[in-house]
Formats: C-alpha cells, sequence, structure tokens
C-alpha cells in the first residue's frame, strides 16, 4: 500500500445518497454507505465515474443517488478492498484516506448500470454478507 502523489491535478467522486452540498467535508467517523452498523474509520473515492456509479448505486437507503466531485485533504492510499483481494494493481483507481474530502461539485447527468447487472452484483453482495464477509473495513 503506498501513498499515492496528492500534487498531480486529478478528478475524483464519490458516489453515495447523503445530500451534501459544495463545501461539504465527508469525513471518518460516520456510518458506511454499505450499511455496516460501526462508523468507518476511512473515507473512500474514486477517480473513475463508474466506480463512483457503483458506489452510489449500491449505497444503502431510499435516497437519491448521489455523485460527488471531491478533493482530498491529506493523504491517501490505494483501497486494499479493491486492489488486494479483488483487482490487482488499482485499474478501479480506488482510494481511502484518514483525511476528510472536501465537496466540489455534483455529477447530476450520470446513467446507472443495466438493471440485471446491479441485480447481479447486489445478488453477490447479499451472499457474501449472508457468509459473514466484511464487505468494507
Amino acid at each position: 500500500m503506498s501513498s499515492m502523489d496528492n500534487v498531480i491535478p486529478q478528478r475524483f467522486y464519490h458516489g453515495t445518497r447523503a445530500d451534501l452540498k459544495s463545501g461539504d467535508f465527508i469525513k471518518v467517523g460516520y456510518k458506511s454507505n454499505f450499511g455496516i452498523g460501526t462508523p468507518m474509520s476511512w473515507v473512500y473515492f474514486t477517480a473513475t465515474l463508474d466506480a463512483a456509479i457503483w458506489a452510489a448505486e449500491l449505497a444503502a437507503g431510499v435516497e437519491r443517488q448521489r455523485i460527488y466531485i471531491v478533493e482530498p485533504s491529506g493523504a491517501f492510499v490505494d483501497d486494499p478492498n479493491l486492489t488486494d483481494k479483488k483487482f490487482p494493481g488499482n485499474p478501479t483507481r480506488s482510494y481511502r484516506s484518514r483525511d476528510p474530502l472536501r465537496i466540489v461539485g455534483e455529477v447530476t447527468a450520470w446513467e446507472g448500470h443495466a438493471p440485471d447487472l446491479l441485480k447481479q452484483m447486489k445478488d453477490n453482495i447479499e451472499r457474501l454478507t449472508a457468509n459473514g464477509a466484511e464487505i468494507i473495513d
């Protein structure tokens, strides 16, 4: 797990159902988007719109799905939940940080995944959860 070079300009996204606005911060200590009860010790984000769409679509709750454009306020590392376990080399360009993410905008025009693909992903997550797997640490 290596730190990313934070000086390279890049657009980052955070998919969620939380109703936030530009200038707000996404911080550690809140419940996960994915329904686990314990407060998160990391904030998660991605450099790909597709990964942010998945995050918004899979987030727990009934609120509107949202994708925010975010800026990390400190150091961040590759997300080991994906890079070590699912996609070595971080092709999803997914990251995490203990420092807040500042919301700088919202992507309002995006297209979700096909209903059958989304159902398949939700079924897989439900199966993993039923078997005791922690989806996010």
